[in-house]
């Protein structure tokens, strides 16, 4: 079964977020907004349960935090992808690194860049038109955040969630 670990924001950085994401993101129906912790991998049930021990391990010695979201960005020249950049602040990339570490799976050797996808799969020229017209966007949230959760894929291609962990508890 397919994994994942991820955060989600309040309900106004979604709601202001898949504004854009109705329109610019063919995954809008699967999963909402999120800041992605560690990016899918597959694992069997027994994995998952140690993987669930460490995660409230995790959870339990990270304080909540406060993120900042304050402008448009994207992926290009890589992939057509337009996201609410995320500043990388050290609660944020800690957590993200434990999510790397002892029993959990491996991943690819892409940086941690923290975001908020609002756009993606777009042709060259509909990301030249929406990005230089979202990039002009004042985007400011302050965000707390105070848990994260396990997610699994079901077989429609959607995404829900198997575990939440609550930070500091």
């Amino acid at each position: 079964m397919k994994f994942g670990i991820a955060i989600f924001p309040s309900k106004s950085v979604q709601d202001e977020a898949n504004s854009y994401r109705k329109r610019y993101d063919p995954h809008y129906s699967l999963i909402p907004p999120h800041i992605t912790l560690k990016t899918p991998f597959e694992a069997e049930e027994e994995l998952i349960k140690e993987l669930s021990t460490e995660l409230r391990y995790i959870a339990k010695d990270t304080k909540p935090f406060t993120v900042y979201i304050n402008k448009v960005s994207s992926f290009a020249p890589v992939t057509n992808t337009i996201y609410f950049k995320v500043e990388p602040i050290q609660s944020l990339i800690d957590l993200n690194s434990h999510m790397h570490e002892g029993i959990f799976p491996a991943q690819g050797k892409h940086s941690f860049v923290p975001h908020i996808t609002i756009a993606q799969n777009l042709t060259d020229d509909e990301f030249s038109d929406v990005f230089s017209s979202l990039r002009m966007k004042k985007i400011q949230f302050q965000d707390k955040v105070d848990r994260f959760h396990l997610l699994y894929q079901l077989e429609n291609g959607s995404w829900t969630v198997y575990d939440s962990f609550v930070l500091g508890n």
